[in-house]
C-alpha cells in the first residue's frame, strides 16, 4: 500500500471526515470513470459512485490491509456499477456474465459524449462487447494503470487470471477495431 493511502487510513482512525475527505479527494474522480466505463451514462454513474463511497466508510473497518486500499474501492465500485445494472436486466449481473452490452445504455443516450470522435465511440462499444471480466480487467488496465495484481484483487481473481483476461480483451478489442474502422 502506498504511503498516501496509509495516511489516509490512519487519517481516518484520528478524524474521520478528514480521512474521508482525502478519501474522496483522491479516489472520486477515478472511480467515477471507472464506474462510467462500466455504466455508460452520467446519471448511473453518480448514483453508482455515491453508494459505492457509502459502503465503504461503513466498512472501512474491515478493510485488510493485505490488499490495497484502490483495489479493494475499485471493486466495490465495480460491484455497484454491477448492482446497478443489474436492476435493468431480469438476469443476474455479476463478474461471471458473459455481456454487458444488453444491460447498459447506449451511448447515444448520454449527452455527455463527445460524437465528432468516432474512434473513441467505436473503441467504446468494441469495449462494451467483451464478456463482463475482460470489459472490467481492460478498463483497470488500460484506462486506470492498475497492476494486474491490483486487477486480481479488485475482481477477487488471480494475478495471472487478470493477465489473460487483459490479453484476450485486448486482442477482441483489435479484431473488432480493425473490421469497424
Amino acid at each position: 500500500m502506498d504511503t498516501a493511502d496509509e495516511q489516509i487510513l490512519n487519517t481516518i482512525k484520528h478524524d474521520v471526515n478528514a480521512g474521508a475527505k482525502m478519501l474522496l479527494n483522491k479516489y472520486q474522480a477515478p472511480i467515477y470513470w471507472h464506474v462510467r466505463r462500466l455504466v455508460v451514462t452520467h446519471d448511473d454513474a453518480n448514483d453508482a459512485v455515491q453508494e459505492t463511497f457509502i459502503r465503504a466508510f461503513r466498512s472501512i473497518g474491515q478493510f485488510e490491509q493485505n490488499g490495497t486500499l484502490k483495489a479493494w474501492l475499485y471493486r466495490i465500485a465495480t460491484n455497484e456499477a454491477l448492482r446497478l445494472l443489474s436492476k435493468r436486466s431480469p438476469a443476474v449481473i455479476s463478474l461471471d456474465t458473459e455481456d454487458l452490452s444488453a444491460v447498459q445504455a447506449e451511448p447515444e443516450a448520454d449527452p455527455y459524449i463527445n460524437f465528432d470522435d468516432t474512434e473513441a465511440i467505436v473503441l467504446q462499444r468494441a469495449i462494451r462487447s467483451l464478456p463482463a471480466k475482460q470489459q472490467i480487467t481492460f478498463t483497470l488496465r488500460y484506462y486506470d494503470g492498475m497492476s494486474y495484481k491490483e486487477i486480481g484483487q479488485a475482481t477477487n481473481s488471480s494475478e495471472a487470471t487478470a493477465k489473460v483476461n487483459y490479453h484476450l480483451a485486448k486482442n477482441k478489442i483489435a479484431q473488432y477495431l480493425a473490421q469497424n474502422i
